[in-house]
């Protein structure tokens, strides 16, 4: 496969074992990812992951603002095949159709189940105990063109977006490289996706990141570790992004500070108590519960309503 001429659309972290197998399997002609973004309390311009990636390999990158509008660079390689891998913007028909082999999207989910941008982070929020990836051709609709080979894994209690995403970005790399030969030989059986099973993973929002206290621990514990570290709440104006929790069998009144442990600040949700054992202060740096609580006057949060802002 080392002579198939690949166009590899991509961005985050999650893409960069699938280049990664890409360039030690084929011939990567040009790589397509979102343009340059300002990264970190510092807003310093930075190049995405897959971008970096593709430079180390003296790869050229093209970063459009907007692909619908500006994909002349892509015609111009000729390629053979495209292949997308959480690239984040919607392909155009016309490099829909431009290659002989089509395009190629990895996608993490068992599609139909979870078309769109956060895939993995709806199974989590979800509870799913299964995920998975697909391999599929590209149609103008999001995710839904017809299957070419998915697989699962289990989702375990101690999974968050990071391992997670880790373990699904492997399996994709593996199934893709498994499905390539078939592609370029048209020995494969596309499945058409069953309409009536859709279901959706928009994009996160900012409103979807603050922690409800009227949920369950199970729910609130799902969300943590889906946003990872992106899920939050707010004590006496300060907002607070959460790392870990745990839970204590105790009731006391709901989305208010009920208890104060030796590792944790402890808050009462719908059936039990969160504590919140590790977590980043707004404007300062990840730290454990207990340092926090040695440094403060401990009845100055006790009993006080949480996301009061």
């Amino acid at each position: 496969m080392k002579n198939l001429k690949v166009v590899f659309m991509g961005t985050p972290d999650f893409a960069v074992p699938v280049l990664k197998t890409l360039i030690e399997n084929t011939n990567v002609v040009l790589v397509v990812s979102q343009p340059d973004a300002y990264v970190g309390r510092k807003k310093v311009l930075t190049p995405s992951p897959v971008k970096q990636l593709a430079l180390e390999n003296n790869i050229e990158v093209f970063t459009p603002y907007k692909i619908r509008e500006d994909y002349e660079k892509i015609i111009e390689t000729n390629p053979d095949i495209i292949i997308t891998c959480a690239y984040g913007q919607i392909i155009p028909k016309i490099l829909l159709d431009l290659p002989k082999y089509k395009c190629i999207n990895v996608h993490a989910s068992l599609l139909p189940k979870y078309r769109g941008g956060a895939p993995i982070h709806a199974a989590i929020l979800n509870g799913d105990d299964k995920t998975g990836i697909t391999i599929m051709y590209m149609a103008e609709g999001m995710d839904d063109g017809d299957i070419i080979k998915k697989e699962s894994i289990n989702i375990l209690d101690n999974d968050n977006i990071n391992t997670l995403s880790e373990k699904l970005s492997t399996l994709g790399s593996k199934l893709l490289i498994e499905a390539l030969p078939n592609i370029i030989s048209g020995n494969i059986t596309r499945i058409k996706q069953n309409e009536s099973e859709v279901t959706f993973a928009y994009t996160i929002k900012r409103e979807d990141e603050k922690i409800d206290f009227n949920k369950t621990y199970k729910e609130i514990y799902n969300k943590v570790r889906a946003l990872l570290p992106r899920s939050y709440f707010i004590l006496n104006g300060i907002e607070y992004k959460v790392i870990s929790i745990r839970y204590e069998n105790k009731n006391g009144k709901i989305s208010t500070v009920n208890s104060i442990y030796k590792d944790g600040i402890g808050i009462s949700c719908k059936d039990g108590e969160v504590v919140i054992t590790e977590f980043i202060p707004a404007g300062k740096k990840q730290m454990q519960a207990n340092s926090y609580l040695n440094g403060i006057d401990k009845k100055s949060i006790l009993g006080v309503k949480i996301n009061e802002e």
